[in-house]
């Protein structure tokens, strides 16, 4: 047993020296310090930092752009169209709304002819010319009443007007974008466009008045004469007598 024994114990202190002469040169080595290595190391870190907020700069235009580009697509958040529509409606009812003589071509084509003539004939009765002259009364007072109407309205429409202008103004003025703007200068626009048809609402509607009353002078001398000269040819049964003034 014993060489046995040797054996194994020569084995056990080899492998212990193996193992120590294994071990010894890892625990002897020492760092070594690299200033060119280190300062490239810092550089290429530097590099890569500024790489980093140039993307950071860049991203953070890009969103800036991207809300700039929102904020000039971005709709105006006050309409004055369904108020100016129905401003516009109201003088538009008025005008409708005209008495005797209105504005239709063929009417007023037919009118003149019966109502309005160049001449009179003898085949025209005197009932006639004085129902002709009532009508023609009649209308010329329905169109100056009918002008009244319109200009009443369209000053009442000067409160709306009024209104509307301050508040598209201030809506111009607080545009966030370019958007914005120009919805507040159209609405300004069809605004102004509103105070131009009320302005040729009431022009047209003094000038029917003007035009029925102008009308009505020339076929009532028309018809004076008429009446006139059938009153000294006798045509009406006229015969004349002698008169004693005095007795």
């Amino acid at each position: 047993m014993k060489p046995r024994l040797v054996h194994h114990a020569a084995l056990i202190v080899a492998t212990c020296l193996a193992f120590a002469c294994v071990c010894a040169p890892a625990s002897a080595q020492m760092i070594v310090y690299d200033p060119s290595n280190y300062g490239q190391n810092v550089l290429q870190a530097a590099r890569a930092l500024q790489q980093i907020n140039n993307q950071i700069t860049s991203l953070q235009n890009q969103t800036q752009m991207l809300l700039n580009q929102a904020k000039n697509l971005a709709n105006l958040p006050y309409s004055s169209l369904q108020t100016i529509e129905q401003s516009l409606a109201r003088t538009q009812r008025l005008l409708n709304q005209a008495q005797g003589l209105a504005y239709d071509v063929n009417q007023i084509d037919q009118a003149f002819q019966r109502l309005y003539p160049q001449s009179y004939t003898g085949a025209t009765s005197s009932q006639q010319l004085i129902s002709g002259a009532q009508e023609r009364w009649q209308n010329s007072l329905a169109g100056y009443q009918d002008a009244l109407n319109v200009q009443a309205g369209v000053v009442q429409n000067l409160d709306t007007t009024r209104t509307e202008t301050d508040a598209l103004v201030s809506s111009s003025q607080s545009a966030v974008g370019g958007l914005q703007a120009t919805q507040a200068g159209n609405q300004l626009i069809a605004l102004q466009t509103k105070q131009l048809t009320d302005l040729t609402a009431v022009i047209a509607a003094q000038s029917r008045a003007q035009s029925l009353a102008g009308a009505r002078t020339n076929a009532n001398q028309e018809q004076a004469r008429e009446q006139l000269n059938r009153f000294l040819s006798g045509a009406q049964g006229y015969q004349p007598q002698t008169v004693r003034m005095f007795h």
